[in-house]
């Protein structure tokens, strides 16, 4: 027999207890994985640890969920809780709202508990309504025994505020003399009963923080403009007009006029100085000094009037390009006229509001 043929049985016994050891290692590997993932979703990450509040906002999503829990202490791995979730189909199945929980619950407790939204009873409804100032926010949470008025006018101040732009990056180019007016987002949200007026006011600029998107920043930035100058600007057109529409077209015409070195003339900054709204507002009303008045000085306003919502930021982001000029509200249906011409604009203004 030649030594080839021996030589090619002993070969193939060789190949077939590389595949068996190659096949042993798989099963070995996936056991493994098995029991880690097992062990992960079933154990506790602190058998002694204590009770925290967590909140699911609504929108929150697994994965935001996930890297939540993640930054709290109370799971392990994003990884095997978003594969757990996703492997029972509860991805859609969490309910919003603020939790009790603790770090001596595995991650499959934790699931059960936001399916079966077991929101702790210490939470309440706030609802913030888009243009308010700091100023009526404070009003607000004071009606609702939340806080003093004037506590909450000293945390969105200029003071207060130095202590919240470490934490948010949009803080960075707002001047060292301007509060949180205009970062304040309106919204509703459920809060604890007994939280502090700094964990109420971290809660509304962390929201700001979310809605203003990755993409908005950059346009923000390749248009050369501050997010100081775009959060002002929207709390004006927030004032001004109602329909989002109607915002963008306002947001092109007061861009326009800041690039041709006109003033803005806001009624709405008119309101804000005087502590009164008015269908018009006579001369001597236009006259009132005020760095605020946007019918003597050009340009913005040295800060926010309001707290805009997200319809007035995009539209200050993103304003309209029209040939309209000049536009009024009708004080009878709040519908926003415009006009191109001068000419036109004071005919719409007999029409409108004589």
């Amino acid at each position: 027999m030649k030594k080839s043929s021996l030589i090619y049985p002993q070969a193939k016994i060789f190949m077939k207890k590389i595949i068996f050891a190659l096949i042993i290692l798989i099963v070995i590997a996936a056991a493994a994985a098995a029991a880690a993932f097992v062990y992960d979703i079933s154990t506790p990450v602190d058998r002694s640890g204590a009770d925290a509040g967590f909140v699911i906002e609504k929108g929150d999503g697994v994965k935001a969920i996930g890297a939540k829990l993640k930054a709290a202490g109370f799971i392990r791995s994003r990884f095997m809780f978003e594969t757990y979730v996703w492997l029972l189909e509860n991805e859609s199945k969490f309910q919003a709202g603020v939790y009790a929980l603790s770090p001596k619950l595995s991650a499959e407790e934790i699931v059960r508990v936001f399916v079966k939204g077991k929101a702790v009873n210490r939470e309440r409804e706030i609802k913030l309504i888009e243009g308010w100032t700091n100023r009526e926010i404070g009003f607000y949470l004071e009606k609702e025994k939340i806080m003093a008025a004037k506590d909450f006018s000293a945390l969105a101040g200029p003071e207060s505020a130095k202590s919240f732009q470490g934490k948010f990056s949009f803080l960075s180019d707002k001047p060292a003399g301007a509060g949180l007016e205009g970062y304040l987002f309106p919204d509703t949200y459920r809060i604890f009963k007994d939280a502090g007026g700094e964990d109420v006011v971290a809660r509304l600029l962390g929201n700001f923080d979310r809605k203003l998107e990755a993409g908005m920043r950059a346009e923000i930035g390749r248009q050369g403009k501050s997010i100081f100058e775009i959060v002002t600007m929207a709390s004006i057109i927030e004032k001004e007009v109602r329909k989002t529409e109607d915002m963008k077209i306002v947001s092109g015409i007061f861009w326009n006029r800041i690039r041709n070195g006109q003033p803005l003339q806001s009624c709405a900054t008119l309101a804000y100085i005087l502590g009164v709204n008015k269908p018009q507002y006579t001369l001597e009303d236009t006259k009132t000094e005020s760095p605020y008045n946007t019918y003597k000085y050009p340009g913005l306003t040295p800060g926010p009037i309001a707290n805009p919502g997200l319809n007035a930021i995009e539209a200050a982001i993103y304003p309209a390009a029209t040939d309209y000029n000049y536009f009024l509200s009708d004080p009878k249906t709040g519908a926003t006229v415009f006009s191109r011409a001068y000419d036109e604009h004071v005919r719409n203004k007999e029409k409108y509001l004589d």
